[in-house]
């Protein structure tokens, strides 16, 4: 249940590492559907809405947890069962056996990637939306991920080859 929620959030919300794992139970308003979170170099907490797959994971999490107002995200570790709160390279574990298990190289980050490039895609490349989305200061990062995920420069490319009179005949 912990995992499947850790996964929710990295990849419904596009959250850095350090933002799932520094969620504490009080930044969860699971009537209005949101969570708090401390962004990147920010020194106030922005809410997000949670999509419904996300609030269900959650909600299912803490239903196994409990609502104690400890870390959202604790270690599963035998040895210290439900007390700490999930480190970095606890969270980098879990993502990359769980990927493995499956077949995929996958670490925190990249899910992450994978959710802005995702959300380029379903907007149409709406940079201004997935910048919202991201919470990216710099556009320009954003049109980083938006070419890398078309060859635009490709495309580009075959429009002026297209362009020229008579094409590859007349210069053959």
């Amino acid at each position: 249940m912990r995992d499947r929620a850790l996964l929710r959030c990295l990849f419904d919300l596009g959250l850095r590492r350090a933002e799932v794992l520094n969620l504490d139970m009080e930044d969860l308003d699971r009537e209005a559907g949101t969570v708090a979170v401390l962004g990147k170099g920010r020194t106030s907490k922005v809410k997000l809405t949670l999509p419904p797959e996300t609030k269900k994971a959650l909600d299912a999490w803490i239903g196994v947890r409990g609502a104690a107002p400890v870390p959202l995200f604790c270690s599963m570790n035998q040895t210290h069962p439900r007390k700490g709160r999930l480190t970095a390279i606890g969270l980098y574990g879990m993502v990359r056996e769980l990927g493995r298990k499956i077949g995929l190289k996958v670490w925190p980050h990249g899910l992450r990637h994978a959710a802005i490039t995702e959300a380029l895609d379903l907007t149409g490349g709406n940079v201004r939306a997935v910048q919202r989305f991201s919470r990216h200061r710099d556009v320009r990062v954003l049109e980083r991920y938006d070419d890398n995920r078309r060859d635009l420069g490709g495309e580009v490319a075959k429009q002026v080859a297209a362009s020229v009179p008579g094409n590859s005949s007349t210069l053959e």
